[in-house]
């Protein structure tokens, strides 16, 4: 693991923290290497029934994704990398748990609706501002995951408005299982359900799910040459400039 990503190990339970404070937990390549490899060492660990995810300092689950890690990369080749481990995440077998205290957009929002059950406070938010901030896109199997959890009138709001939304929209359309003012407690009391439940049924009911989403949820296949059109296009191009600068970007 990286410094960035805190896992602790308990009772049938690993709890994993985005300690990215003061970039509000926004995700590093090292970080997405360290979740992939969390996933494949959790892929057939029985004695583990809980995964629980959260972001460091109050302020953020995790606000997208550390915008210079794609200067260095290939911008389709790393979407699909990112893509893969949240494939991994929502495959694992254990009961995975979004704990959100804050913001939750970009990579966040696409960790937190990969995972099962999604906790929230009342002042955390969700979203999809990329339109007035990168000039990029999501993979179509990302953007089908939100639209599984938030529906798609709030999806098409998120990604086309860039608004956000907040946390008792979230739980009224059922995104949220609760929204809290004790997080810690809130899912500490999930995490003692579910130590408790039967690991064959937990197991048994993701597979289905999971085989559901997969049918209902599939990479189209324009896919791959409409996000290399938009990676190599003009708007990424200047979205990445615009960061770097700490400037707004100019879209066409």
């Amino acid at each position: 693991m990286t410094d960035d990503l805190r896992v602790e190990r308990g009772d049938g339970v690993v709890e994993v923290t985005f300690d990215r404070p003061h970039r509000h937990n926004a995700f590093t390549t090292a970080m997405y290497a360290g979740m992939r490899d969390l996933c494949a060492e959790l892929r057939d660990d029985t004695s583990v029934k809980v995964v629980v995810l959260r972001g460091a300092g109050g302020r953020a689950f995790a606000a997208g994704n550390e915008i210079t890690d794609f200067l260095s990369a290939d911008a389709v080749e790393y979407e699909t990398w990112i893509r893969e481990l949240l494939e991994a995440l929502f495959a694992l077998p254990q009961v995975t748990i979004a704990a959100v205290d804050g913001v939750c957009v970009g990579g966040g929002l696409a960790v937190a609706t990969h995972c099962d059950l999604r906790i929230a406070t009342r002042h955390s938010r969700f979203g999809y501002p990329i339109a007035r901030t990168l000039g990029n896109a999501l993979s179509s199997s990302i953007v089908y995951r939100c639209a599984a959890v938030f529906g798609e009138s709030i999806t098409r709001e998120m990604l086309l408005t860039s608004r956000l939304c907040d946390a008792d929209r979230a739980y009224a359309v059922g995104a949220l299982m609760a929204v809290t003012d004790d997080l810690s407690g809130e899912v500490a009391t999930v995490v003692d359900g579910l130590r408790h439940a039967s690991g064959v049924t937990l197991r048994a009911t993701k597979r289905q799910l999971l085989a559901r989403a997969r049918l209902l949820e599939a990479n189209p296949d324009f896919d791959e040459a409409l996000l290399h059109e938009v990676y190599t296009g003009p708007d990424f191009a200047e979205g990445v400039r615009a960061f770097v600068a700490k400037e707004k970007p100019r879209f066409a």
